[in-house]
């Protein structure tokens, strides 16, 4: 973990390799993982987003950040996250920054509850509902190697087929 570089950690976008493998989890909170996190909320707040996870920062780390209204001082950081999901299951329309200029409806749980570590490394709780829970289910996708695009419809896959094409060939 020492031997991440903060300062080229950066929005990472498909098809990188880091985003489609399962994410390790985090030994020590330390200062480099403190710098991290700081530096993830940089990049989700620079991007408009509500939540960034460590891969998509370049990082194969069980770590995210949410901050629903895009604020630094609503920030909060997940390290080792648990996702329960729970409830009813509904269709909303997401994006991601990892996938820029795909947008498609992603059936997700209304609830679902997160445990994990904050940076002191205290163990929290939380329920969740609404975009919070779907923020949460998101970035937790991201720890597993999984993007909006796997979620996709039959319908909605072939339809962004070229677009994917081209972050594909663009990446090359």
């Amino acid at each position: 973990m020492s031997d991440i570089d903060i300062d080229k950690c950066r929005i990472t976008h498909y098809p990188r390799k880091v985003l489609s493998q399962k994410a390790q989890p985090i030994s020590e909170i330390n200062d480099t993982i403190r710098d991290l996190a700081d530096k993830m909320i940089d990049i989700m707040i620079e991007r408009n987003g509500v939540g960034l996870a460590g891969p998509q920062a370049g990082v194969g780390l069980r770590i995210f950040v949410i901050s629903l209204d895009g604020t630094r001082e609503n920030a909060k950081i997940y390290i080792n996250p648990e996702i329960t999901p729970s409830g009813e299951i509904a269709t909303t329309e997401e994006g991601c920054l990892s996938i820029p200029g795909l947008s498609a409806k992603i059936k997700r749980y209304k609830n679902c509850s997160v445990t994990a570590k904050d940076l002191s490394g205290n163990t929290f709780t939380e329920e969740a509902d609404g975009l919070y829970a779907r923020a949460l289910q998101h970035e937790y996708d991201h720890l597993e190697g999984t993007m909006i695009k796997d979620r996709l419809s039959q319908v909605a896959r072939i339809s962004a087929r070229k677009l994917l094409k081209q972050l594909e060939e663009n990446a090359s």
